[in-house]
């Protein structure tokens, strides 16, 4: 909720997480990623077509994400207005925002990306930590030889 559109290059397909948007009993709180610094992620070029797209339909307000008036979003809002009937109209369960995060480390992991990579999309300090969360969904670590299957 937090991200500008100095944070962006469209051009090379890149973000910086730069600053942290969050609610509180006394209003919004902008603060510096957990590790300090922030970090770069790269996106796809459907990505940043879509960003662009974005920006030329909303206008060029400071944040990407914003209400009226350079407004940041509400996080219920976001939830309440977009998030729930978006799953609802596509017939998905009810999951928490952060769930996306598992499911899109989960997705890559059945297609076959490196742990490392994926390690750096999430933003953790070590590989050793993504393994230890998501060894059972990368193929040939878990248990169960059949968890893809109906899935792939």
């Amino acid at each position: 909720m937090g991200l500008k559109w100095d944070d962006i290059d469209l051009a090379n397909g890149t973000l910086q997480v730069r600053r942290t948007m969050s609610e509180s009993r006394v209003g919004r709180i902008e603060e510096r990623p957990r590790n300090g610094r922030g970090r770069r992620i790269d996106i796809s070029p459907s990505v940043a077509e879509i960003l662009a797209t974005h920006r030329e339909t909303y206008g060029s307000d400071d944040l990407v994400f914003s209400m009226r008036k350079s407004t940041p979003v509400n996080s219920s809002t976001l939830l309440q207005r977009s998030f729930l009937p978006l799953l609802n109209s596509c017939g998905l369960p009810r999951i928490r925002f952060h769930d996306l995060r598992h499911t899109c480390a989960t997705i890559r992991f059945i297609n076959g990306q490196h742990p490392k990579r994926v390690s750096g999309i999430l933003g953790h300090s070590s590989v050793a930590i993504t393994l230890d969360i998501y060894s059972h969904v990368i193929p040939g670590m878990g248990d169960d030889g059949d968890i893809f299957e109906g899935y792939c």
